[in-house]
């Protein structure tokens, strides 16, 4: 345990999920230097854990993160390539599930970017004021929302730096669902679970597929999916696949229900 593990609470709300929630809830749980770098080594330790299979994502108190803690904010501080936690999550090779209590802003929307599904309670808000403090992006929010809401959506947040709603949000397709307050953690938890069932092999190669696909053309995710698929094929059991092929179909039979 090191001396930032205070500004983070790790906790394990069912086998192979971890959940990390920011705890600076008297500042919005905004991004000090200290908070990156736990952030990062957190994510970093956890990647590293192989009983650990999904990571949740989300704040303390009312905020998810109000971004950069801007009383410590200077040149170092933003090229701090260490105190990075976007990279940390990027990296990050198991699914993430973000899971946004309150105001996500700024740092703190590209912190939720950098999950791969957000699930917002009703009291969640988001916001790029990059534009408004001051300082150029440099965690990907430039690229990413554009890909995620709309070029045309993506502008009006960055440039105006207004605030929009979780059902706004998830109009925009920023978000998967809304929930009540009192529900984002058991739901963020449960799709966890379900994640977590899944067999982890397969996912962190469907994560890889996905978000390499996204980031290139179409026909080079095709093409790499073939090959992934083709290398897969080649370590397939039969009669586990078998198995397998039986539990998703009484699975399906009981959710059907």
């Amino acid at each position: 345990m090191s001396a930032n593990d205070e500004l983070l609470q790790l906790s394990t709300p069912s086998p192979g999920v971890a959940c990390l929630t920011l705890n600076r809830p008297q500042a919005m749980n905004a991004l000090s230097l200290a908070l990156r770098q736990a952030i990062a080594d957190a994510v970093d330790r956890l990647a590293a854990d192989p009983a650990v299979r999904v990571l949740v994502l989300t704040g303390a108190g009312r905020a998810f993160c109000a971004g950069l803690d801007l009383r410590e904010i200077d040149g170092n501080a933003l090229g701090n390539a260490k105190a990075d936690p976007v990279l940390a999550l990027r990296r990050f090779p198991k699914p993430i599930v973000g899971a946004v209590n309150g105001a996500a802003v700024t740092g703190g929307l590209e912190l939720a970017l950098a999950c791969d599904v957000l699930i917002a309670s009703t009291q969640a808000r988001f916001a790029d004021t990059h534009a408004r403090v001051g300082v150029v992006p440099g965690w990907g929010l430039s690229q990413k929302l554009p890909r995620l809401i709309g070029i045309g959506r993506a502008k009006e947040m960055s440039f105006s730096g207004n605030f929009i709603g979780a059902e706004q949000a998830e109009r925009w397709g920023l978000v998967n669902r809304v929930v009540a307050p009192e529900e984002l953690l058991p739901q963020a938890f449960a799709l966890a679970a379900d994640m977590a069932s899944a067999l982890p092999d397969v996912v962190q190669i469907y994560k890889q597929l996905i978000d390499g696909g996204y980031a290139g053309s179409l026909a080079d995710g095709l093409v790499e999916e073939k090959a992934a698929s083709r290398r897969w094929a080649e370590s397939l059991d039969t009669a586990q696949l078998r198995a397998r092929r039986e539990e998703v179909q009484a699975r399906g039979r009981t959710q059907a229900g």
